[in-house]
């Protein structure tokens, strides 16, 4: 153990690290790795402090989701060479582990993740349960089904990983500086920052909060609600196993997802912990309300073993050695849980250079590649990559400790569930953040959850199989939402769409200011267009519609997940180039209802005085009109691409404005639709959506967002300067539009795509997005592949739950927009419906 030395050391740095976690720990260690000088981490007591220095050690290749998998291989690759890089050893052993599937659900489950780990350099293999007996002998094979293996997966010892990181950070002249508390953070007007600590004042550029459980505390300084709550996890250590010690390898780890515990060997012995259900589970509750007790560092809490008994019997039946063997020590520490389990990494909306790496669930496993992500982000002005489900702006006032407690519960006690496509999570809902309209639609339709909203996935109607029933191949929902795209297709429809993130800018500057912003141009009075925000390396940060509503105000439009991720980028901006403009997030006052299909125009025209012929009110033009006596901004545009008007209007008048539009569409058979089927017409007409087809991943030229782009408009667009690059180089590869032969299964994206090539098939790309087109009667897709393999009429395959679908690349889109359709009909010719 080494020595501390409470000193400051200096008063200025360039970051201040606060917490000595490993997380914290990793980012110094990353920072100063890259070249940054003035790295300065505080901790109040020992580095490991908190919840590092007990923790189980897991580290696994293995993630659900697309973007973590980069974070957990990075942090792998990483602890694999940190002991010949730093002198320290970490105690790494990588004996590979194994998911067990003991019901056919688990299997299709794997076979699902098989496809999203195709195309990622990861190894992952679906095995049998002869291969799962082989890597583990003592498992009792009954129910086991097959195995989800990942080579190379294992376990670290969390101390010794820690020291190994601050040995680094130091060697590359970071400075660790402990006991050191916080006491607090001072903001100053120029965007620095002053740190107090019982030691003196250090003015930085920048704060970085990794402070684990004490997180929540660090931001009441400065006036924020960090949704985090310390949950109780327990887990055992036997003594030696005589069956554990007389083995020639060690065990893989295994994780027995109906039993919902990890077990792996632990010296000669076994080292289980389970993850009990949302009604036994036990939350440290008194550290949100009260704070973390002032002493609390090494310290752990009572044990209960009655809480966790069924999961030990579960335990005991997989892994029969267990019976017989002694518990020589149970653990039971405090984790910190964000409400959905993921962390909160990046910087933080509404105060100027705070940055946060904390809500870890699974610290070890992230905490090498989560440095290196952030320290990327801070050195160089942008994500390295996409990993939008951690950004910390995925929260908001809506989320409450009422909120953060009941999630945290559901997503400890849900740990090991089976992952469906489009799944839903029902505790905590709904919150404060509901449109005028939920009161009066929940009953009639099956909600989603978007970004704390409730909005209506798809409508009930008399023989429906109502409520939520994931599935991994056609459900319930299948049929209903067939029915919505024809309404809309043939008659007209209506959706709430206010979850939209909503701004309002205006100042002398906001001109300057969006011309800057955005790669489109800035819209003309009365008119509005799809713009996007670029990265300085000519990613794609952002999609938003942009409508100039009076001379100098404008309205900002963007999807319910990026909200306060866009917010946040343009205030940076705003701050950074000294414009004099207002942004207001009128979000939650505005709600918005989008009227779509052949019979919009007939049914809004009934409701106001405004002519809304195409003549008058054309494709993608924007006004204030009164409809049934309502002051709405309406805007002639369409996520169906069909005939339709976006109507946004204050909150309060959701209710009558539904009911008016409602009741003038009765003869022409007006109804609901929801967000499924609205994707489904979004696809057809070959529109991209930002998080699938664009993100901060993707550029706009290889997107096929090329129309939205003005590389010769005068401004110097933030990315414009990378985009030509790109653009002069030659793309790589290009988003490209499939058609699929399946059966009862549609794509829905990040399924691997492959090729038959002259030697094998191979893994060449992945989709983007995906459903079955009602239209054709057809699966649909959206995917990027090679340039060499991007040509109309090219076959591919691709692989969805276990078995490769023939798949042909198609000219697009599917069905034609209707501003299309109504210009070659003006020319005189037939469009393609």
């Amino acid at each position: 153990k080494e020595a501390s030395s409470p000193s400051l050391g200096k008063d200025r740095a360039d970051t201040v690290i606060i917490g000595g976690g490993c997380v914290g720990v990793s980012l110094a260690y990353h920072l100063a790795k890259a070249g940054l000088k003035d790295v300065v981490l505080l901790e109040k007591s020992e580095l490991t402090a908190g919840s590092t220095w007990h923790a189980a050690g897991l580290t696994t290749y293995f993630h659900p989701g697309i973007n973590l998998k980069k974070i957990h291989a990075y942090s792998i690759k990483l602890y694999e060479k940190l002991e010949e890089e730093t002198g320290q050893a970490v105690g790494f052993h990588q004996p590979g582990s194994i998911r067990i599937a003991s019901t056919p659900t688990r299997v299709d489950e794997f076979k699902y993740q098989m496809t999203r780990a195709g195309w990622h350099p990861t190894e992952q293999y679906l095995i049998t349960p002869e291969k799962v007996q082989e890597l583990f002998p003592l498992l009792n094979m009954d129910k086991v089904l097959a195995g989800l293996y990942n080579p190379g997966d294992g376990h670290i010892d969390p101390y010794s990983l820690t020291m190994a990181l601050a040995a680094g950070a130091r060697k590359y002249g970071a400075q660790l500086n402990y006991p050191v508390q916080v006491t607090n953070l001072n903001p100053r007007s120029d965007g620095t920052w002053e740190v107090e600590t019982p030691l003196g004042i250090i003015q930085a550029k920048r704060i970085v909060n990794t402070a684990g459980f004490w997180a929540r505390d660090i931001g009441k300084m400065i006036g924020l609600q960090h949704p985090l709550i310390p949950v109780h996890h327990q887990y055992l250590v036997t003594s030696s196993v005589p069956e554990v010690k007389a083995l020639k390898t060690e065990l893989p780890v295994i994780r027995d997802l109906e039993g919902s515990y990890y077990l792996r060997q632990e010296r000669d012995g076994l080292l289980f912990g389970p993850y009990e259900s949302e009604e036994k589970m036990k939350l440290e509750e008194s550290w949100v309300t009260n704070g973390v007790p002032p002493g609390f560092g090494k310290e752990l809490f009572e044990s209960d073993l009655d809480r966790i008994m069924e999961h030990i019997e579960a335990a005991m039946e997989m892994v029969p050695v267990l019976r017989k063997a002694d518990i020589v020590n149970t653990i039971s520490g405090p984790i910190t849980y964000s409400p959905d389990i993921l962390p909160m990494v990046g910087p933080h909306q509404g105060v100027r250079n705070y940055w946060v790496a904390i809500g870890f669930g699974y610290g070890i496993i992230h905490a090498g590649g989560m440095g290196k992500y952030l320290s990327d982000w801070i050195l160089e002005g942008e994500p390295p990559f996409d990993l939008i489900e951690v950004d910390p702006n995925r929260y908001g006032k809506w989320t409450t400790a009422q909120y953060t407690a009941a999630k945290a519960r559901e997503s400890y006690g849900f740990n090991n569930i089976v992952g469906y496509p489009k799944e839903e999570r029902f505790a905590g809902r709904p919150t404060e953040r509901t449109s005028g309209l939920y009161d009066l639609l929940k009953s009639r339709c099956s909600m989603g959850f978007h970004a704390g909203w409730e909005q209506p996935h798809w409508f009930y109607k008399p023989g429906d199989e109502t409520g939520y029933k994931p599935s991994f191949r056609r459900t319930n929902w299948f049929e209903p939402v067939g029915r919505e795209y024809k309404q809309v297709m043939e008659k007209v429809g209506v959706i709430d769409l206010s979850p939209f993130g909503k701004f309002k800018v205006k100042g002398p500057d906001s001109v300057k200011l969006l011309d800057h912003l955005f790669a489109n141009v800035v819209p003309k009075v009365g008119s509005t267009n799809i713009s996007h925000m670029l990265t300085p390396r000519g990613k794609v940060y952002a999609e938003l519609t942009v409508s100039q509503l009076y001379p100098g105000e404008f309205m900002l439009v963007t999807g319910s997940g990026s909200e306060l991720h866009d917010l946040r980028w343009i205030e940076e901006q705003i701050t950074r180039g000294g414009y004099k403009v207002e942004i207001e997030n009128v979000t939650d006052e505005m709600g918005v209802l989008s009227v779509a299909g052949p019979y919009a125009r007939q049914v809004l025209q009934k409701l106001t005085n405004e002519d809304l012929s195409d003549a008058s009110f054309k494709f993608l033009q924007c006004r204030h009109v009164k409809l049934s006596n309502i002051p709405v901004t309406a805007i002639r545009i369409s996520y169906t691409g069909e005939l339709g008007w976006e109507l946004y209007h204050r909150k309060q008048d959701s209710v009558p404005l539904y009911n008016a539009i409602m009741e003038a569409g009765q003869k022409e058979g007006i109804d609901d639709f929801g967000t499924y089927a609205l994707n489904t017409l979004r696809l057809e007409k070959g529109f991209r959506a930002w998080g699938a087809e664009m993100n901060c991943d993707t550029n706009p030229l290889e997107a096929g967002l090329e129309y939205f782009v003005k590389l010769n408009k005068a401004a110097d667009f933030t990315g414009k300067q990378a985009l030509k690059q790109i653009k002069e180089k030659g793309l790589k590869r290009r988003l490209v539009y499939l058609t699929l032969d399946t059966d009862n299964v549609d794509p829905e994206g990040n399924e691997s795509v492959w090729h038959n090539g002259k030697a094998r098939t191979i893994v060449i790309g992945n989709t983007t997005s995906g459903c079955f087109s009602y239209g054709v009667r057809q699966s649909l897709a959206f995917a990027y592949v090679p340039m060499e393999l991007s040509k109309i009429g090219q076959k591919l395959e691709v692989e969805l739950l276990g078995k490769n679908y023939p798949a042909t690349i198609i000219q697009e889109p599917l069905v034609l927009t209707e501003p299309t359709r109504m210009r070659l009909q003006r020319k005189g010719e037939s469009p393609k419906m």
